[in-house]
């Protein structure tokens, strides 16, 4: 195995606080448009084997400058130059294509949920290489249960549940790496996360309250470590590998234990000045239509949230008698065919087209992507999210096109960490990156 770390990097412990505004590594912070070899860099990422040629044609960089950046990516082992392929006879110089290079290098990814947290190996062209998800160990509350300002009873901290975070990649890279080198570890949540700081900023279900994520994981790992939430993440991984109308400006919507959203516009993420923008667990939803509202812990009901979560789910599957262990459970029973889990699932997605409906109307964006499990694998559920989509909203005038499912069905958590440090390579590849040859 190649080199899992680059040189140890041994910062002491911080708290938010410490972090000048707008402070951090590149990469990190509110998105901004690529470097020239950026663009140059997804432009192979799109369309390799390509070009030269076609790549400045694509950018609208002079070839003179596509070359020099083709060259630093050459160098940093990013792309690699595939077989040459002649145009016409007797016109021109062969070309030379080149691809992104997948042989050489990986990205790891964290993704801590409610239940659980997933550890990753991606390659560059984003596509998961190995995952492993672990339960947290959680008490006789059961993995919905908080008390507020504190974990669930059982669960590890923040800082001890990172360190085994990290225990866990050295063992995966082993098995799974082939001999690729580990550029860098993207870490991501649900709720309040600051990636300038590195900071979970709030996780209320996990009792997380400004946890120093890049601190703790930087030490244990000595990677270079990029933080984000994971909503953004996903919004980012659909711009980079998944729906391309995600390019112009989208809204992610993000339904699981918790319930979040992203925005981005003209590619980039916004982030507000508190790192809350995509807190939508607290959109109310009316009363109209969805009968036994579910309270919320702000003390009101119809929310969001409370609504549609995966607690919601499995509470109201049991007062129907349908008694599960899991979400997951409830969710295999709907794929199999269960009459009554199916419902559940196709009353979640009108809830869920509610909420969309909302969100089209406030942003108006070229795509929403609704990162559900229904919506993603039964296609009564998506037809229901986009049936109350067509009937609330007033501004989406095409649900079918502008309504979709996550590229990432099955795959979610396992590609939002990785998403995070991958959107930091491909914003800046000739960046500090320990782990890559100098560029003069």
């Amino acid at each position: 195995m190649k080199r899992l770390t680059a040189p140890a990097r041994r910062p002491a412990p911080l708290r938010r606080s410490d972090i000048p505004a707008g402070a951090g590594p590149a990469g990190a912070g509110p998105a901004r448009r690529a470097s020239g070899t950026g663009s140059v860099l997804s432009a192979i990422l799109d369309h390799g084997p390509v070009a030269r040629s076609n790549v400045a044609r694509l950018t609208g960089l002079s070839p003179a400058a596509v070359t020099g950046h083709v060259g630093h990516l050459l160098a940093r082992g990013l792309v690699r130059e595939s077989a040459e392929t002649a145009g016409p006879k007797g016109l021109g110089r062969p070309h030379i294509p080149v691809e992104i290079d997948t042989g050489r290098y990986l990205v790891a990814g964290a993704h801590v949920a409610v239940a659980h947290s997933t550890v990753s190996l991606m390659d560059l062209r984003g596509r998961i290489v190995a995952e492993d998800r672990q339960p947290h160990a959680i008490g006789a509350m059961g993995p919905y249960a908080t008390v507020p300002g504190r974990s669930p009873r059982g669960l590890s901290s923040g800082p001890a549940l990172l360190r085994d975070l990290a225990d866990r990649l050295p063992r995966l890279v082993e098995a799974h790496g082939a001999g690729r080198t580990v550029l860098a570890l993207g870490f991501a949540t649900g709720h309040r996360v600051d990636p300038a700081a590195g900071v979970v900023v709030d996780h209320p279900h996990l009792g997380w309250r400004d946890v120093p994520v890049r601190a703790i994981l930087e030490s244990a790992t000595g990677l270079p470590v990029h933080v984000d939430s994971h909503s953004r993440a996903l919004a980012r991984a659909e711009q980079l590998f998944g729906e391309a109308s995600t390019r112009a400006s989208t809204v992610l919507l993000f339904v699981g234990a918790v319930v979040d959203a992203a925005f981005a516009s003209s590619g980039a993420m916004h982030l507000g000045p508190r790192s809350g923008a995509g807190s939508v667990a607290h959109l109310p939803l009316g009363s109209g239509g969805s009968g036994g509202a579910e309270p919320c812990s702000c003390g009101r009901t119809g929310c969001l949230q409370s609504e549609v979560s995966e607690r919601a789910m499995v509470r109201r599957a049991a007062e129907q008698g349908l008694i599960v262990n899991s979400f997951t459970e409830l969710l295999d029973r709907a794929l199999a065919g269960d009459a009554r889990a199916l419902a559940l699932f196709r009353r979640r997605a009108r809830l869920v087209g509610r909420g969309a409906a909302l969100l089209l109307d406030m942003f108006d964006p070229e795509v929403l992507v609704v990162v559900e499990p229904g919506a993603g694998r039964i296609p009564e559920c998506l037809a229901d999210l986009r049936a109350e989509v067509a009937e609330r909203s007033w501004v989406c005038e095409d649900p079918e096109r502008a309504v979709v499912p996550s590229s990432f069905t099955g795959s979610v958590l396992a590609t939002a960490g990785g998403a995070v440090a991958l959107g930091a390579l491909y914003t800046d590849p000739l960046g500090p990156w320990p782990a890559l040859p100098a560029v003069s």
